[in-house]
């Protein structure tokens, strides 16, 4: 057995069932599928995120359907013929093609399904960071909630903002997750990416904008409900709501709810919040990801200081 191929085996202790733990023969990790579609759903799963994982199963097919053979065939060509078939795509959608099948081919490698990873050679592509471009102005986000006449629109989009949830965070929202606080304001508590649980404290406002729209509801309705159905709004109805807002207000046709949740950690910063704060708020993993809104929003640069 070489060296990597033990440093493989001792990676995988918990992917191996207590029954063939002992049937490494000659390094060769016994698989944890018997078909490429197998292979897809162990690694799909491997995600707590809803979003992520339609977004695997999405690029999967596609990469499949393209190469027309079983993964075991698949070489190196194989995969660069398929990142060029995308053609003039944004560079951040062909750095998402592409890590997405990085990440495929080597789990299909670590479970023993494929004995090599072609896709380690395959390099990611640099992003332009287009982060500034997506950060509203604050008193275009202001406006853009005052002017929502509808009680349920105004109060999700207040709290996109206020609290800077993730649209999936609001779409699973029930009123269990919220409470009041002793000064007439609240908090809301959130179930996150990764798996991550956090408490956001809203102002006296937001709380009172949501308090306004609960009527009869239980502790286990949705906080946004569809009219049609009852139901919890779907994020695809959040977007609507979120891009007639934005229209009507005079901002980009772009803009969508995340952009709103850009909008909080800028103009946070903006106002002297700690970063470490705006960092917990949003439950970002990495004080990193919290800083790049401080690099795509400068407060000085030595530009300024030039005489043109």
């Amino acid at each position: 057995m070489t060296r990597s191929e033990r440093k493989t085996v001792t990676m995988l202790p918990a992917l191996i069932p207590p029954t063939t733990t002992g049937a490494i023969d000659g390094g060769i990790m016994p698989s944890q599928a018997d078909t490429d579609h197998e292979l897809v759903a162990l690694w799909v799963g491997q995600s707590a995120s809803r979003h992520t994982r339609r977004n695997y199963e999405r690029q999967s097919a596609r990469f499949l359907a393209f190469i027309g053979r079983p993964l075991a065939s698949v070489r190196v060509g194989d995969v660069q013929a398929y990142l060029a078939s995308l053609g003039d795509v944004a560079s951040a959608t062909r750095a998402n093609a592409t890590a997405v099948i990085k990440s495929l081919l080597s789990f299909a490698q670590l479970t023993g399904y494929l004995r090599f990873n072609v896709g380690k050679v395959v390099k990611v592509p640099p992003v332009k960071n287009v982060l500034a471009e997506r950060i509203l102005p604050e008193a275009g986000t202001l406006r853009m909630i005052a002017l929502e006449a509808n009680p349920r629109n105004r109060a999700l989009l207040t709290l996109l903002y206020g609290g800077g949830l993730r649209i999936a965070e609001a779409c699973g929202l029930r009123w269990r997750d919220l409470s009041e606080r002793d000064d007439g304001a609240g908090q809301v508590t959130l179930y996150g990416k990764a798996g991550r649980t956090r408490a956001v404290l809203l102002s006296a406002n937001t709380w009172h904008l949501l308090s306004d729209i609960r009527g009869e509801a239980g502790p286990d309705d949705a906080v946004f409900r569809s009219r049609k159905g009852g139901g919890a709004l779907d994020e695809s109805a959040v977007h609507r709501v979120v891009k007639t807002a934005a229209a009507r207000a005079g901002l980009s046709p772009e803009a969508s709810a995340h952009w709103l949740r850009h909008a909080h950690a800028s103009h946070a910063l903006d106002r002297g919040a700690p970063i470490s704060l705006v960092q917990q708020t949003l439950g970002h993993a990495s004080v990193a990801t919290t800083g790049r809104y401080l690099h795509a929003r400068p407060n000085d640069s030595s530009a300024r200081y030039l005489g043109v």
